[in-house]
């Protein structure tokens, strides 16, 4: 497959990893416990925004292409997203960390590991074994927007560009 385009229709059996935040494991040296996010059955009569990155605490990711999501989610809110997530190749103790260096509390966004890179793979938005950049919106399992950024750039999977889709 070579990505998602609006009017398709969100896989059915997509599972990422994450570890849910708790205000026992919000010290960053604490550890949660890993559980299976069941995306497809979680999203299914939901609106979400997901945005995907090559890596948790690199440059970009960190400096660009998450911070514009911080800044933005009651802009999302505001437009009817349910759950704005945050997809990457990291495992998810790395994912959790990421989140907690960033303050993002209370699964304000989702900070989500694709295990092996087996979504993004699957639609061919991968970068050999990191997933590539991009962003996705998804209403009640029906795509309406989805971009792949053709560089390396955070411009088409950016907050902005997303909330202007919306």
């Amino acid at each position: 497959m070579s990505g998602l385009k609006p009017g398709d229709s969100f896989p059915d059996d997509v599972v990422f990893s994450y570890i849910p935040w708790t205000p026992e494991s919000a010290d960053i040296t604490a550890c949660g416990i890993p559980q299976n996010y069941p995306a497809s059955k979680e999203w299914k009569d939901k609106k979400v925004v997901l945005f995907a990155l090559p890596g948790a605490f690199t440059p970009s990711c960190s400096a660009r292409h998450l911070p514009g999501y911080i800044e933005k989610l009651a802009e999302f809110k505001a437009k009817g997203v349910d759950i704005v997530a945050v997809l990457a190749y990291n495992d998810p103790f790395v994912m959790s960390a990421w989140q907690k260096a960033n303050n993002v509390k209370n699964d304000d966004i989702l900070f989500l590991s694709d295990p092996d890179t087996k979504f993004s793979k699957s639609i061919g938005w991968n970068m050999g074994e990191r997933c590539a950049r991009y962003a996705l919106a998804i209403d009640h399992g029906k795509v309406i927007y989805a971009a792949k950024e053709p560089g390396r750039d955070v411009s088409v999977s950016g907050a902005e560009a997303v909330l202007a889709k919306l």
